[in-house]
């Protein structure tokens, strides 16, 4: 019979191994990878862009009735910006009496909260009117009578270094 002998001093304890460290590692790094996308995630949530989305989709018939207005009554504008001050000048193609004032919304794609409005008093052929500083980049334009009967619509990026047509 052969005598029971004791383990070699040679074999290493599983800790000082580097198989284990790395088999470890891969559902550690996973772990830490969910952890810092949850946090950056976290930490910029946009939230939505529309508060109300739903009705704002149930709405979508009243603005193809408004530019399908515009469009019967010819009317196109043509804007520009000149720091603060915008100036505005809104033809139609018919013989109609033009409002006193309009209302022009800049909305941002990204950011509902940058959005603004500016209402816009004629002055004889032109409509002027201010606007807070705008952040740089994408915006849309809506271009509307007080009532909502008509509307003009285009994209552009803001601050204006060109006059920007708005169309139907």
């Amino acid at each position: 019979m052969r005598p029971v002998t004791q383990p070699s001093s040679s074999l290493r304890p599983w800790y000082r191994e580097p198989w284990p460290w790395l088999l470890m590692s891969l559902p550690a790094s996973a772990v830490a990878a969910g952890l810092v996308t949850w946090l950056i995630a976290f930490r910029s949530d946009d939230g939505l862009v529309a508060q109300d989305y739903y009705k704002k989709g149930l709405a979508i018939n009243r603005v193809l009735a408004s530019q399908e207005r515009a469009t019967q009554m010819g009317l196109t504008a043509s804007l520009q910006q000149d720091g603060e001050q915008l100036d505005l000048v809104l033809e139609s193609t018919r013989d109609l009496t033009l409002p006193d004032q309009v209302r022009l919304s800049l909305l941002n794609p990204a950011r509902a909260g940058f959005d603004q409005v500016v209402m816009l008093q004629r002055d004889g052929k032109h409509y002027k009117g201010k606007i807070r500083q705008v952040r740089d980049g994408r915006w849309n334009l809506k271009l509307e009578d007080e009532g909502g009967v008509w509307r003009l619509f285009t994209e552009t990026r803001l601050p204006l270094l060109a006059p920007v047509r708005l169309e139907p």
